[in-house]
């Protein structure tokens, strides 16, 4: 009764996200099949080129399905087809639109930056993206003893996330069995984006821990701290560095932003000036490829979102957002906020710290207590964001690019703007379908968080489940 899943990546940390699912024989499928990243790519936390190598025979892999679009999901398609991969990639229609963008800049970072060369491989990519309606059955396999069809629900992670319900009938299953993969799980009440709601049952569930050892602060107080982040920064004359993923968090950020500026406007308080001459600049081209896409795909965004376009309002497009294109305009910015006493907030990528035009900002800034940097997302071990989050706060250092650089300027984790589900949310989703899952597979996740989590999700469903780490 059991169906064979072969966890090749996120079974042991955060990245790297690949799951197989055997249907009949050796005719499967892939969920995700993602980049390792930080600490997990190597115990050194430097590249290590065979975690990157498909390690695994594709023979009879009929079909990848991708969760979304964010690298550690979706990053080693350049891989996946070098090893023979010849199946359609299927996904929601938000994620077809966004993935072209993602694997384009992959490929240049990661492989090559020959034009002609990423032209050929988003070529074959195109050909192969099947867009599919949320909530609609596809069938992926069918034989006279089997068949396997999928189903994609809102995850509710960024923009065209999902999780993916697969049912699996035939000679093997009296009944038909649900097997369902999380994706990665967004948080309730994130912005811009639907809360994803539990499916109707599960047999089996595989699901990311990524915050399963914490809660997450209400939208509420997370808005009010990052209000206050900006406030000491207007205060002191400084610049508040965010470093952020250029698709999802990025765009959830400005919606914020341009929340309480609206706000300032309407009921005034004390920084209220200040507020309305701040500039927040948006130093990424990708992430403003993102953003525009991200207002080209307003059908799918919350009711909420939509309310304030209706009332005229732009949430990812205002007046005192300024995007840096060049990098010549880039590298004058940085030099201009790090010597004026010009309160600025710059959101730039990488998002842990690993690379790109945020390590800039961070050389310059670091070592002056009037610069904050302000974490809103995970930051895997092995990455610069993770030593700056963890030794900051006790006036260490961290290496930049081969360069030691003391940390000065003020840290702060906001782990309310994570786009992850917390302890609870987790939780939720699987105490509030109709249908108990009989299994529940914990992947995606630190070891710890996983053992610690898989105790309190046994608690909450009174050992009717059985959980396995």
């Amino acid at each position: 009764m059991n169906p064979t899943i072969l966890h090749h990546g996120a079974r042991d940390g955060v990245t790297g996200s690949c799951h197989q699912l055997f249907v009949e024989g050796r005719n499967s499928l892939l969920v995700d099949c993602g980049l390792f990243q930080g600490a997990e790519t190597a115990p050194d936390g430097r590249s290590a080129a065979d975690r990157l190598e498909i390690d695994f025979p594709l023979e009879g892999v009929g079909a990848l399905v991708l969760t979304h679009v964010h690298i550690d999901h979706c990053g080693r398609l350049p891989w996946l087809l070098a090893a023979g991969f010849k199946g359609p990639i299927l996904c929601s229609e938000p994620s077809a639109r966004l993935l072209p963008t993602v694997l384009a800049d992959a490929f240049a970072v990661g492989v090559s930056r020959d034009r002609a060369l990423i032209e050929r491989y988003l070529g074959k990519v195109e050909a192969r993206i099947r867009a599919l309606p949320y909530g609609k059955w596809h069938l992926v396999y069918r034989s006279p003893d089997a068949s396997c069809r999928i189903r994609l629900q809102r995850a509710g992670h960024i923009l065209g996330s999902a999780y993916v319900e697969c049912e699996l009938s035939g000679a093997a299953w009296p009944q038909p069995l649900r097997v369902v993969f999380s994706g990665d799980l967004g948080a309730p009440h994130a912005p811009l984006l639907p809360a994803p709601r539990p499916p109707w049952r599960a047999d089996v569930l595989v699901l990311e821990t990524t915050y399963g050892d914490r809660v997450h602060e209400n939208r509420r107080d997370r808005r009010a701290r990052l209000q206050a982040v900006v406030e000491h920064a207007l205060e002191d004359g400084g610049t508040v560095i965010v470093p952020a993923f250029s698709i999802g968090r990025t765009q959830e950020l400005l919606y914020e932003f341009e929340d309480i500026l609206h706000r300032q406007r309407l009921r005034p308080g004390p920084h209220a000036a200040a507020w309305g001459g701040l500039r927040i600049f948006l130093d990424s081209p990708l992430a403003q490829r993102f953003t525009a896409l991200y207002r080209e795909l307003q059908p799918f965004w919350d009711a909420e979102a939509r309310a304030r376009v209706r009332a005229g309002r732009q949430p990812l497009s205002y007046d005192q957002l300024v995007a840096i294109d060049s990098h010549e305009d880039h590298l004058a910015n940085v030099r201009r906020l790090a010597r004026s006493r010009e309160p600025a907030v710059v959101i730039a990528a990488s998002g842990m710290c690993a690379g790109g035009r945020v390590v800039n900002y961070l050389r310059e800034m670091l070592g002056d207590p009037r610069h904050d940097v302000l974490f809103v997302g995970y930051q895997a071990r092995g990455t610069p964001g993770h030593a700056i989050q963890a030794y900051g706060p006790r006036g260490g250092y961290v290496e930049l690019d081969g360069e030691r650089v003391d940390i000065r300027a003020g840290i702060h984790t906001l782990s309310g703007y994570s786009a992850h589900a917390d302890r609870d949310d987790l939780t939720r989703f699987v105490t509030r379908m109709r249908h108990l899952p009989g299994e529940v597979r914990l992947v995606h996740g630190e070891d710890g968080v996983r053992a610690e989590f898989a105790r309190h999700l046994q608690e909450a469903t009174g050992g009717h489940v059985r959980v396995v780490v």
